[in-house]
């Protein structure tokens, strides 16, 4: 409960500061260059990145979700319980099912993702959602739509 009085303590701070002062707390907290933004901005981030230490920050998929969708170059469809993904590798069908709990299935055995899958099959690191064709190039989205 400290921790959370000490980050209640933290974010009302901020209201307080002006730009130099936000400068500085922004280097404290991320030990990063500071971007050019406004004040009103700046305080938000540094809003952001304090809850964040304290709380564990988003998760990793929600992260490279944003981090592709600022890109703009390709975009990933989720799966989706009851989908059934085939792809066609060295002359061999391969179908992957998802079940309702988001579980992977391939060859009567249960896997931890479809990128653990593309790598048994083909031998080599490969993406899963762009084996299995949920990754695409935002060009070949929009002429597939």
């Amino acid at each position: 409960m400290a921790k959370e009085a000490e980050l209640a303590r933290d974010l009302a701070a901020l209201a307080d500061l002006n730009l130099d002062d936000l400068r500085r707390r922004w280097r404290t907290v991320t030990d990063a260059p500071v971007p050019r933004v406004s004040a009103s901005l700046l305080r938000y981030a540094i809003a952001y990145e304090l809850q964040a230490a304290a709380h564990g920050g988003l998760p990793r998929r929600v992260s490279q979700k944003l981090d592709q969708l600022a890109g703009g170059m390709t975009t990933t469809r989720d799966t989706a319980p009851g989908m059934r993904l085939m792809r066609e590798w060295n002359g061999t069908l391969h179908v992957v099912t998802v079940d309702d709990d988001g579980v992977v299935h391939w060859n009567d055995r249960t896997w931890s993702s479809l990128s653990s899958v593309a790598r048994a099959i083909t031998g080599t690191r490969w993406s899963g959602p762009a084996f299995f064709g949920l990754k695409q190039r935002q060009q070949q989205r929009r002429a597939a739509a």
